[in-house]
């Protein structure tokens, strides 16, 4: 995700050392390379002229403190800029209503709008236990309402029935007054998109915002359309009072843009970015935190908060005294641990969090394995008995070749499998001596307001 203007800025960055004073001829360089890194993103031409007058008359005159290069002085006000590019501060869902409080999807066909208002149900359904109703308006695209139907159940979340027979109008009304009926804290309704803006789809949009009153209108943007993306958000906000905007497919953007501009189009504050097709694929969007993944500083909150989420407190406390006894890290506890990192959205998902020099550095030490090969790390390891699980020295020759055989897969793979977990086993013995203090010390040094 944005990986493109990471490395760009990153490289600029380096470019100004050795003066005491940020000047307009130290930093025109500078700014001239971050104009272009942002033209490349695809950010739209006035956001981009904008944000570096603003950047050039927050800069220049600044005394560059202490330790920092000019470079590193410069990022810290492209940091706090970038922020306010994409609304300062994080702008939650507005459920404040006479339950249930409507919220009403709107967006171009294929931007997912199906998928993330299961998404969103889940998130909502997870995080705040509300009682969620889905339905579907959308009588024009085949198999849009069956496909509601099939996310809903995957997500845990209620849904209202409707068919193709039926006006959008009618379909909603029902829908609300059953949600009335049977105490639901929130409904969704999806709406019909079409290839392209056209009247027909506005003016039944507009019937059915006035026709419902929602809390919360969303706007449900692929990311992957760039400038597009603006133009597409700018388009429905001149015709419906928007209160947000949803970027989806915001992993597979290797140049943000749509992140960038979209704020600043319509006024509108990004309330979460959609990233992956799993239902838990959604997160809430935190102006600070996205300006600190794109100058490759990562986004540590967020990758605590999952973690948080994440990793079951109890096996996390059970494997730390069992550490502390003496007992040592085995293939079971091994298992475990790959089990945890899947239910945070698998490595490349943290990894993407990190700041730039840690994720590079796990990546080289392969940490870009994805789920497939955790799969496959996992069934090596079940067929293993739970001798060799709690014993791993007991596995030679002939053991392998049985484990490999039962995993369907060569030899070797069982070699690189043990070979990791010795690496991860090594690492968890210097937790336990100490170890992770050590490895905290040197982090602080290197993470932005860490002390």
């Amino acid at each position: 995700m944005l990986d493109n203007l990471t490395q760009r800025l990153a490289k600029v960055v380096k470019t100004i050392r050795g003066q005491a004073r940020l000047t307009e001829d130290n930093i025109s360089e500078m700014l001239r390379e971050v104009r272009m890194a942002l033209l490349e993103a695809d950010v739209a031409l006035p956001v981009v002229k904008d944000f570096i007058a603003r950047v050039r008359e927050k800069a220049v005159g600044q005394e560059v403190i202490g330790s920092l290069t000019p470079g590193q002085a410069l990022v810290g006000v492209v940091h706090r800029e970038l922020t306010e590019l994409m609304g300062g501060a994080n702008s939650g869902l507005n459920l404040a209503a006479q339950p249930p409080a409507v919220i009403l999807m709107a967006g171009l066909q294929g931007a997912g709008k199906t998928t993330t208002t299961a998404k969103l149900g889940k998130w909502l359904r997870e995080r705040q236990k509300k009682k969620i109703l889905a339905v579907s308006c959308d009588v024009y695209r085949p198999a849009a309402i069956e496909q509601l139907k099939t996310v809903a159940g995957q997500a845990g979340i209620d849904f209202f029935p409707s068919s193709g027979s039926q006006k959008p109008a009618d379909i909603a009304a029902a829908a609300l007054d059953y949600a009335k009926k049977h105490y639901y804290d929130v409904l969704f309704v999806d709406t019909a998109g079409r290839l392209a803006i056209d009247e027909a789809m506005m003016a039944e949009i507009k019937l059915l915002h006035a026709q419902l009153k929602p809390i919360e209108t969303l706007f449900v943007v692929d990311a992957m359309l760039g400038q597009d993306a603006v133009n597409t958000a700018k388009a429905f906000n001149e015709a419906l009072p928007l209160s947000g905007v949803i970027l989806t497919k915001l992993d597979g953007d290797a140049r943000g843009g749509a992140a960038l501009s979209v704020r600043q189009i319509t006024g509108k504050p990004i309330k979460f970015a959609g990233i992956g097709e799993k239902l838990a694929g959604i997160e809430e969007f935190h102006p600070e935190r996205m300006a600190s993944r794109i100058l490759g500083m990562g986004d540590i909150l967020g990758l605590v908060e999952e973690a948080q989420r994440g990793v079951d407190q109890e096996k996390a406390q059970a494997l730390a005294q069992k550490l502390k006894s003496g007992k040592g890290f085995d293939l079971n506890d091994f298992k475990e641990q790959i089990g945890q990192m899947r239910k945070m959205g698998g490595i490349s998902s943290l990894l993407e969090k990190l700041p730039a020099q840690f994720a590079q550095a796990a990546q080289q030490a392969g940490g870009g394995v994805e789920d497939k090969a955790i799969r496959r790390i996992e069934g090596i390891i079940n067929s293993m008995t739970p001798a060799e699980r709690a014993k791993p020295e007991l596995i030679k020759a002939s053991r392998k070749r049985r484990i490999a055989a039962g995993a369907g897969v060569q030899v070797q793979e069982v070699n690189r499998l043990l070979n990791q977990f010795e690496q991860t086993q090594k690492m968890m013995k210097q937790f336990t001596k100490g170890g992770m203090q050590k490895m905290m010390r040197n982090m602080k040094g290197m993470l932005p307001g860490m002390r």
